[in-house]
Parts: C-alpha cells; structure tokens; sequence
C-alpha cells in the first residue's frame, strides 16, 4: 500500500472524526437550545435556564478591552507575529491571548442576574481584526490600520454594556427567600457532621461510641434549628442571582448578543454539515477499501 493512499485514509478518517463530533454537538445544543424555555430572572428555577435581556455593568472598575482600549462588558483577544520560513511560506504564531472574566450584568424587566462568563462560549458581532507593528497596541486601530500592514495581527472581541443578550447557563440564587425545601438543607448538614469526628463525639452524650436513635433524633433537630436560623440569616440579605457554568459535564453555556433564532440557524447548519461530512467521509472510504484506489494508480 502506497504512502498516498495511507494518507489518504488518514484524511478520510479524520473527517469522519471531525464530522461526527461536529454533527453530535451542533445537534445535542440545538436540542437544548430549541427545548429549553425562556425565563424571567425573578421567578427562574435553580439549575439549568434560558434568560434573555440586555448586558449591563455592575458597580467597580471600568471593564477595558485591553488591545482597543474600548470600554466593554466582557472581551477576549489574541496577538499574532508573522513568521516567515525557509521556504516563504507566511505563518502567524500567538504571542498572547486572553479573556475577560470579570463578572457583569444581564438585565430583564423583572431583575438582574450577575454573569460569570468563566468556560462560557460567546457569539458576538464586535470583532475587528488589524494590524500593527508593536505587540501591544495601546488604542483603538484607526481606519487605516484594518488592513494595513504590519508583523503583528490584532484579533478582539467583545461584548458592549447595553447588547442584547441571550444566555443559556446554570442559574443559582443567594440571600433572600430559600426556594429549596428545608428537609435538603437538614440531611445536608447531618451528613456533614457524619464526616466530623469532634461533631459525632458531642452527639454521642453518653460516651458509649455508639449513636443510638434518640441521640440522632436530638442531633436532627439541631441540625433543624440550625438549618432555619441560616434560612433566617439569608432572608435578611439582599438577593443575588448568579448565571454561570453548570456542574453537569457536557451542559454547554452560551452568551450571545445574536438573537436565539440566529443562533438555532447556525446550530442546524452546524449539525448538518457534519452530517453531510461524516456521510462523505465513510462513502470516501468505503470507496476507498473496495478497490477504488486502483482507478487513481495509488496501489
């Protein structure tokens, strides 16, 4: 077997590859995407939910994309040299890259909900990409500058205070009224202190090692009271909605300033091009396997 025919199966293996993670992603956040209603922050469930609104700023220092030097919500951006090889091929190679992870805000008209855009995947219009001669351009590039040349190549995006803005993340709220039931809140805090030797030893009030039932039965209403007075405490504290990354692997988490509608449309073509790929990729092959090769003279 030729070495061209070896590489090109190895090509068809990896599309089929590609394809079909292309094909099971786009289609696995379709689903959720399309299944998954919209909530208003007020009265949304704890774990996984939709919200829509617009991005907003929280109190504290201003958020400065650091390449542009343009206020914003959020950004991410990445610095490129040009390399030139031996052979004169161009090639641009990251000198530094990064994201912002300060918190900000998404607001609806029944509340707000601080973002943590930590591991979130982010559909925005603000990208501008340009060119310099420094690695670290202190301003905002100037008409010129977008396709002047330059060794280094600038790439920023962002998200601006005031975007509209849909969100699909795990939501949590802290303070104000606990939604969960206070049976959770008790068996939570008895299993804590099966875990704490000091904690067992208090409980076992007659010394004998061993923790009979009225002895446990004593430790659950303490860990009852225990459990309301938190509930108390938490009550007299503003509420804080929180969005971010959820704890179940594989529940994606999207910002986007692009309506849901556009999103679902590049979802579908997502999930069908890597059909189309992974399709190809087998038929490639199978063509391949049953003797098609020889037509191509790479036996």
């Amino acid at each position: 077997m030729s070495g061209e025919l070896l590489a090109l199966e190895a090509l068809l293996v990896a599309l089929i590859l590609g394809s079909l993670v292309a094909f099971v992603t786009g289609a696995r956040r379709l689903r959720l995407v399309a299944d998954t209603p919209t909530a208003r922050i007020r009265s949304a469930a704890q774990g996984p939910v939709e919200l829509t609104g617009q991005a907003a700023l929280l109190p504290g220092p201003p958020i400065i994309a650091p390449l542009s030097g343009t206020p914003c919500a959020w950004y991410e951006y990445r610095v490129e040299r040009r390399h030139r090889g031996n052979n004169g091929n161009t090639r641009w190679r990251t000198v530094h890259s990064g994201r912002s992870s300060d918190l900000f805000a998404l607001d609806d008209d029944t509340g707000r909900c601080v973002v943590d855009p930590e591991g979130a995947r982010v559909h925005t219009p603000h990208r501008e990409r340009w060119h310099g001669h420094r690695a670290n351009p202190q301003a905002a590039p100037l008409p010129a500058a977008l396709l002047d040349g330059g060794h280094y190549r600038y790439l920023e995006r962002r998200i601006h205070p005031g975007d509209p803005l849909y969100a699909l993340g795990h939501f949590r709220s802290h303070g104000g009224a606990d939604p969960g039931p206070l049976k959770d809140e008790v068996t939570a805090l008895l299993r804590e202190w099966k875990r704490d030797a000091r904690r067992m030893a208090a409980i076992d009030t007659d010394g004998d090692g061993q923790v009979d039932l009225a002895e446990w039965d004593r430790a659950r209403e303490m860990a009852q009271r225990q459990a309301l007075e938190a509930r108390a405490q938490r009550a007299r504290e503003p509420q804080v909605h929180l969005l971010g990354r959820g704890p179940q692997r594989g529940m994606p988490y999207l910002l986007s300033v692009y309506p849901e509608s556009r999103l679902l449309r590049g979802l579908r073509w997502r999930a069908r091009l890597g059909a189309v790929g992974f399709l190809s990729g087998i038929g490639g092959l199978a063509w391949l396997l049953l003797g098609g090769a020889q037509g191509l003279g790479l036996q």
